[in-house]
């Protein structure tokens, strides 16, 4: 079986507000569906986590790797890539692009061998796994109302993140947080993710160290992106010293990037993103090296239904996995889906295990978010 062709599908008009000014895509276009169209009628679908134009831009380059390859083999086709494009790729969209693709091959291959894709990763470890909601901090009087329809949903564990925390002052940070723990109570499980990756960053260690004490008294579970995303040794010494959990890492792509981060026990909960990372070939190979290092992997999930479809998969197939990100509200997630994921009574989300990434697609959620294209049908 042979990729035949790479079709994309721009999700437009249902971008969650990322904290960031999205002004320089009028079309809120930060997420990309991908299909792989191979030579039997197989199709598979894999997300990036960027906009179409450099999706486009990177397959030019890819394509004479893809096009003629063999559909069932996700791991060497998209090592293939990576070695073929040293010079242009290495990250940014390029790597982006083959994370797509890589979700989407391996998409194919458990629906040829009938097969989910955790199975096929070395086996399934569980069958479910605790989501966290993950939404965006405002003010202390606002965050009640915001973690209430959460609570309603049935989470039992919320990531709060970004908006005005640590931009103004350590008095509203603290509010913030105690509003928050007010608000879901003390069985609720609370992470808080300052936001370093934003543009301009103005916080280093010693106000990562304040915060994180700070946090400590509200029982948080983990500090993410307390420091920018390049301050490797500031992480190694905040995650020494840190009374609370320190997570990071959701900007790195390719697993030769998180070798000096796990190595050096840089974070406690390390945060790939398969939408970005290469796929779920280097972020299942990433989080097998962390494991080995006692440090457990979160995947980083700010962007779609496939890509929630993906991090379920890789969580059931990884010793060192607990929580998932699942943003919330989010049309690229529930609108795209046939059936909605649905939380139990515990607040867990039942793992898939149909063949391949396990979901089944809402034509008409597909169609809204992507100007009217439709999915090609697979065998």
């Amino acid at each position: 079986m042979k990729i035949k062709e790479i079709r994309l599908l721009p999700l437009c008009g249902g971008t969650p507000d990322g904290g960031w000014d999205q002004g320089y895509d009028a079309e809120g276009n930060l997420h990309t569906l991908l299909e792989v169209l191979t030579d039997e009628g197989v199709t598979g679908l894999g997300s990036a986590f960027t906009s179409v134009k450099l999706v486009e831009g990177a397959l030019q380059i890819l394509r004479p790797f893809l096009i003629g390859a063999s559909a069932l083999d996700p791991a060497a086709v998209s090592e293939n890539c990576h070695q073929q494009t040293f010079w242009q790729g290495r990250g940014g969209a390029i790597t982006h692009a083959i994370s797509a693709i890589d979700i989407a091959l391996w998409d194919i291959l458990g629906k040829v061998t009938k097969q989910p894709i955790s199975r096929l990763l070395g086996g399934r470890h569980r069958d479910k796994i605790k989501p966290y909601g993950s939404l965006l901090m405002t003010e202390p009087d606002g965050m009640k109302a915001r973690l209430e329809v959460g609570l309603e949903r049935g989470f039992k564990a919320f990531k709060i993140g970004w908006g005005p925390f640590g931009r103004r002052d350590a008095t509203t940070d603290e509010a913030i947080v105690k509003a928050a723990r007010e608000a879901v109570g003390l069985d609720v499980e609370l992470m808080v993710d300052a936001g370093g990756s934003d543009a301009f960053w103005p916080h280093g260690y010693k106000w990562a160290i304040q915060t994180a004490h700070m946090l400590a008294n509200y029982n948080v579970v983990w500090f993410e992106e307390a420091l920018r995303p390049d301050d490797i040794d500031g992480y190694v010494k905040l995650t020494e010293h840190a009374p609370v959990p320190i997570a990071s890492c959701e900007v790195l792509t390719r697993r030769q990037s998180f070798i000096p981060w796990i190595e050096r026990r840089a974070v406690d909960y390390i945060q790939p993103d398969v939408t970005k990372v290469g796929g779920l070939t280097e972020e299942h190979r990433i989080g097998q090296y962390a494991d080995d290092h006692s440090i457990l992997m979160v995947p980083h999930g700010w962007n779609t239904a496939v890509g929630l479809a993906a991090d379920l998969q890789l969580v059931a197939a990884a010793n060192n996995a607990r929580w998932v990100e699942y943003i919330t509200p989010a049309p690229y997630i529930e609108e795209l889906c046939e059936t909605p994921p649905q939380l139990d009574a515990d607040g867990y989300l039942i793992i898939p295990d149909a063949p391949g990434l396990g979901f089944r697609w809402n034509p008409d959620g597909i169609k809204k978010y992507t100007g009217g294209l439709s999915l090609t049908p697979s065998l």
